[in-house]
């Protein structure tokens, strides 16, 4: 599974959905500790339980992952900087990169290596199709061939690609989808007798996303610089739709 393999140690920060999802598969490979001040233990879904850590402990690892909510990067990237030890690789799962990946690149030593990446799926999609995809934008050194390998290692698709890139596409991927769901769960609830097969997958995308936290709503539509642009043009496109039909 490349080099990163033999990094045996992992510090996971944040206990979140995603990282109890990014935990469990983590923890084939690698002897994780968990650090989340919201968690008393670090329980996965089948039963097994991880090691808790301090901030401390767990930036002391090979491997340091990063699956906080983005708001709170910049301060968790100050508490982190005079703690990593020198060639350790730090991997942040955000969903928006252009951000995170500029205040990792400012904020951390320059004795570390840097990958941004983010898994194209989440707790309630992952597992619904083989090969799943992440993107993976390199920062500082070359830690990121080794995720790539890794992340192709466990079946997954390591999709490489700029931090700008990145934004500009979800920001309609993942920003249209979100507020297309935000609206739809709004309107609820949906219909579930006398559906079609397109709306059934429909109504199975808003599912998806419908329990995302808050947090994760927030860094789609605020935290990506590119996702206002693509919602102007979204809801132009639908007042001069609404127009064709409203005489």
């Amino acid at each position: 599974m490349g080099d990163i393999q033999h990094q045996r140690r992992l510090g996971l920060i944040g206990f979140g959905a995603f990282g109890r999802l990014a935990a469990g598969g983590l923890a084939e490979h690698f002897e994780v500790v968990v650090h989340d001040p919201a968690y008393a233990r670090a329980e996965l879904a089948d039963g097994r339980h991880l090691t808790m850590g301090s901030l401390e402990e767990v930036a002391r690892a090979e491997i340091v992952v990063i699956a906080v909510p983005v708001a709170r990067m910049a301060h968790l990237c100050g508490q982190l900087a005079p703690l990593l030890q020198p060639g350790a690789v730090v991997v942040d799962v955000g969903s928006v990169k252009v951000g995170p990946v500029a205040t990792m690149r400012e904020a951390l030593p320059a004795h570390v290596e840097i990958v941004g990446t983010h898994p194209l799926f989440g707790p309630q999609s992952f597992g619904r199709a083989p090969g799943q995809k992440v993107a993976i934008c390199p920062v500082r050194g070359r830690a990121h061939l080794r995720v790539a390998a890794f992340l192709r290692a466990c079946g997954l698709r390591a999709l490489l690609t700029t931090a700008e890139a990145h934004d500009r596409e979800a920001a309609m991927v993942q920003g249209l989808t979100h507020l297309i769901a935000k609206v739809l769960v709004e309107m609820g609830p949906l219909p579930e007798r006398m559906t079609t097969v397109s709306f059934d997958l429909m109504r199975e995308a808003v599912e998806m996303v419908r329990h995302d936290p808050p947090t994760v709503l927030h860094a789609i539509e605020a935290a990506n610089p590119y996702a206002a642009e693509v919602r102007q043009r979204f809801f132009a496109q639908a007042a001069a739709m609404r127009g064709q039909f409203e005489v």
